[in-house]
């Protein structure tokens, strides 16, 4: 029995390995490990994460407000649950703390044009997180439509 079931796996996997090898269609997974932004777009972008940075250090949600559109969103897990709520509850927060000193680290960067996504590593005082931006180009100016976060 025993060798009538790894007799089975064996043709299985070695079935699947031929017809993948000869499917011109099969899926193919990349990474793109090299993602640049030019030197405007880089500075945009670092201009609206300036904002939610100062807002943090001052405690001053109207400035972290500039770096966001209007109808932005804020998202984190919460005991294995989806969160998602409007911009202002952050704004509402930061108006809620004290001023802290902060610092932050862009561990990636991806832009196409007018879209981009960034991961950074944020501190407000003690607090540290992970930072997700979506951003959009509006106009001039690059504005977050999406954070998404969790504490470190």
């Amino acid at each position: 029995m025993k060798r009538t079931v790894l007799l089975f796996t064996l043709c299985s996997l070695l079935l699947a390995s031929c017809n993948n090898s000869s499917n011109n269609n099969s899926n193919e997974f990349k990474i793109n490990k090299k993602m640049e932004a030019t030197k405007d777009q880089r500075e945009g972008i670092e201009k609206a994460i300036g904002y939610y940075m100062e807002g943090g250090r001052l405690a001053n949600g109207n400035i972290t407000a500039q770096a966001f559109t209007d109808n932005a969103t804020m998202s984190w897990a919460e005991n294995g649950k989806l969160v998602s709520v409007p911009i202002q509850a952050l704004y509402d927060f930061v108006n809620n703390s004290q001023a802290a000193p902060v610092s932050y680290e862009i561990l990636s960067l991806s832009v196409q044009e007018d879209i981009a996504v960034a991961n950074l590593k944020t501190q407000f005082g003690d607090a540290k997180y992970y930072d997700m931006f979506s951003f959009v180009k509006d106009g001039d100016e690059w504005k977050i439509v999406s954070k998404i976060y969790r504490n470190r």
